[in-house]
This record gives C-alpha cells, structure tokens and sequence, in this order.
C-alpha cells in the first residue's frame, strides 16, 4: 500500500482546537470544500489518486471526526457527518464519497464489535488518523477465511472496494469456512497478501478509487473479526441493523451534494457571464436565463425538486439520530421504520441528483458542454453511483412495507 502524503499546501484547513463543537467542523468543510473546488475539474479530468486530498483531510482532522473524544475523537455525531460530507460532495463528488465510505465503514466497529473492542479500534483510528475502505456490501460475494490456531486466514478476491491504494485499513465482508457465516472483518493493506487490483475504469466517480481486492493467506487476529453480518431474522440486535440506514443515508448525502454543486456552479457561471456582460453561448432559450420565462420554470422546479429531497434526509436523519441514542433499547419495529425513512430519502435523493445534473445544464446551453467548466463530472459522477445503487431497489422495500408491513432486508450497500 502506498502511505498517503502529509500535506504542507497552505491551503489545507487547520485542525480545530480540543472542544471544537459542530459549527467549528462545518466551518473546517466548508473551507475544504473551497479548497477542492479551485481545480476539481483538473484534477477529476487527471484521474490521479487522490493523495493530496486524503492528506487534506487528515490534516484537517475530519477523519477522527465521529471517534468519541475520550477516544481521541472530534465526537460528533451523524448529523454533523453527513453534513460534511455532503459539503464536501458538493465540490468534490468522488472524495465527499471517499469520506462518507470512510465514516461508515470505520464507524462500523460499533455496530458489530463488542463496546471494549470498538474503543480500542477507534482509538487506535484516531491516533493513526486512519482512513478507511473497503466494502461489505450484501451483493458481494464474501471472501473465505479458514480458521487456525489464534485467529484466521483470509483468502479471495473482492471485485470493489473504495479506498484501494490509499486506504489504512479495509473493511470486508468473509464467511467462516465450513459454516458460510458471513462477518465484518478489519485487514491492514500493508500485508503483503493483499493485492490491490488498478481502480475502477468508470466514467464518474473515478477520485473515490474504487477497484478489485485479493487476499492471499493473509492473517486474521480473533480481535480483527468483528461480527456477524448475517441477514437472517434474530442473527443481529436492531441496533447493528442500523448499519443499513446509516450506509444508506451516506449515499443520499453524497446524491444532494453532488445536486446542490451543480446547481451552485451553474448559478456562479452566469453571474461570471452577466458580470462580464458574456451573453451565454449560444442559448436555447429566447431571452437571457435570468429573464426567460422557460429558464425560471426549470430553476423553480428544481429548487423544488432539492429542497424535497434535503427535507426528507432532514427527516431520516433526525430519526436515525434517535435510533442510535437508544442503542440496545431499539427494538424491531423502531429500526424497520427508520429503514424505510432512509430508503425514502435515498430514493429521492437520487432521483433529485439524476434529474438536477441534466436539466440544469439545459439552462446554460451549449456551454454546458465545454470542459473547461466540468459541469459534466456532476452528471456522471450522480449516474455512476445510482447504477450501483438503483432506486427502483428502494421502493420496492417501502412499497411492501407500507403496503404488507414487510420489514426491509439487511442489505448493505456497496
């Protein structure tokens, strides 16, 4: 595994001060997302690993952000991590993704470890200023580890996992050898049995460095085995299963943010023009965008169409935000229903982000279509990620619960 670089730009953020509360790490993304914002466009055009801008975030220390303070943590909580990410995915699509997989997947300690061994992990993560990736996903056919004495030995191949080559430690999924049982398990990359593979040859979303995986006879610690990620009914508590809302509620961030980007870069480029007195070249529409009727229409529908969306991840975040504070008090039917809020607003926020990084370049015109703005990396990152993620997928789930009351699955997503 190649170390990421500790990075001396001065553009890079400063790490707050012990005691920074909420609006200091909104403050510390937002001068990130500037940061990144001054050349996403090269550097997605580039498609070079992003070291530089994981360095950033090390610095910054937005990555301990969700660790407990008592662990060496920010000790925020969701709220104030997805709206990071989301900040950040507004500028920079594929590192707001790198980051919110971050979160999830170094969070996940708590959701299938016991209380001691996730202390020690996250205060471990805090110390080292971890980046985490991997994946484990339920559509991911698990790797194998076969036991020995003390611990495990972990072999396959995982076809994605985000993070490969700038990762710290992964996060996968494997099935015990002989039983099938399928578990959360933590892999340090700098093993020489692991092989990271090139990443992915997508059109979008290419930054998050998502790629194949081999593990050849890598060891196992019995401590490095987390827990069970088993979807049958009783194997998990309904607080573990608060996982899938969590992870799903990642990728709405990530849709809104890319969504609420474009629509921030469109509105600055005809400022720029009109400040110039450039007229927008050439236009489809018969008068200048800010007077013609046609272009109102389509920037009112979708204000709508965001605001909708942002108001239902408001709603399943608030939820999921009680769902934790219960902890092991959660019972079945509370996780269901935020479940499906999460599934609500992830299908929504993906229909917002497709239908908002299409039509918002018809207002620009022809324009849209040079490089030099970027403004396609906004739709293709968006269309590579609800590929992986379809919402059809969703409103399956909240269709048959509202109309059968069937619980969704445990299923994570990639």
């Amino acid at each position: 595994m190649t170390t990421p670089l500790r990075c001396s730009d001065s553009r890079s953020s400063v790490r707050p001060d012990a005691g920074a509360g909420r609006a200091d790490w909104l403050h510390i993304a937002r001068e990130m997302a500037d940061d990144l914002s001054t050349d996403a466009a090269e550097r997605e055009q580039a498609g070079k690993t992003p070291l530089d801008e994981v360095s950033r975030l090390r610095e910054s220390g937005l990555l301990a952000l969700l660790v407990p303070a008592e662990q060496g943590g920010a000790g925020e909580d969701w709220r104030t991590a997805y709206a990071v990410v989301r900040t950040v995915a507004a500028a920079d699509g594929p590192i707001g993704h790198l980051l919110g997989h971050h979160y999830f997947l170094s969070f996940s300690a708590r959701f299938f470890a016991d209380p001691a061994r996730a202390d020690q992990i996250e205060r471990k993560s805090a110390q080292g200023q971890w980046c985490w990736g991997g994946g484990i996903a339920s559509h991911e056919p698990p790797l194998i580890l076969t036991p020995k004495a003390n611990g495990y030995l972990l072999n396959g191949y995982q076809r994605y996992a985000t993070g490969v080559g700038i990762a710290d430690r992964l996060m996968v999924r494997a099935a015990v050898y002989g039983t099938g049982e399928p578990l959360a398990v933590l892999v340090d990359p700098a093993h020489p049995g692991v092989e990271s593979g090139s990443t992915e040859d997508t059109f979008g979303r290419r930054l998050a460095v998502g790629g194949p995986v081999e593990f050849d006879s890598v060891p196992i610690t019995k401590d490095d085995v987390f827990g069970s990620l088993s979807p049958d009914e009783g194997a998990l508590s309904p607080f573990a299963s608060l996982a899938v809302p969590t992870a799903r509620l990642v990728s709405t961030q990530f849709c809104l943010g890319v969504a609420e980007g474009l629509l921030a870069e469109v509105h600055e480029h005809g400022r720029a023009a009109r400040s110039s007195r450039q007229p927008f070249s050439p236009q489809a529409w018969p008068d200048s965008p800010p007077q013609d009727p046609y272009a109102l229409t389509v920037y009112g529908e979708l204000t709508v169409v965001a605001r909708g969306a942002s108001a239902l991840a408001d709603e399943a975040v608030d939820a999921l935000s009680r769902g934790l504070a219960q902890g092991e008090d959660l019972d079945d039917e509370e996780c269901a229903e935020i479940a499906v809020l999460a599934s609500v607003a992830e299908a929504a926020a993906s229909r917002a982000a497709q239908e908002i990084t299409t039509r918002a370049l018809d207002v620009v015109g022809a324009d849209a279509a040079a490089t030099r703005h970027g403004f396609d990396r906004f739709w293709r990152d968006t269309r590579t990620h609800t590929l992986r993620e379809p919402p059809a997928h969703r409103l399956r789930e909240i269709g048959d619960y509202f109309l059968n009351g069937a619980y969704p699955p445990f299923t994570l997503p990639a």
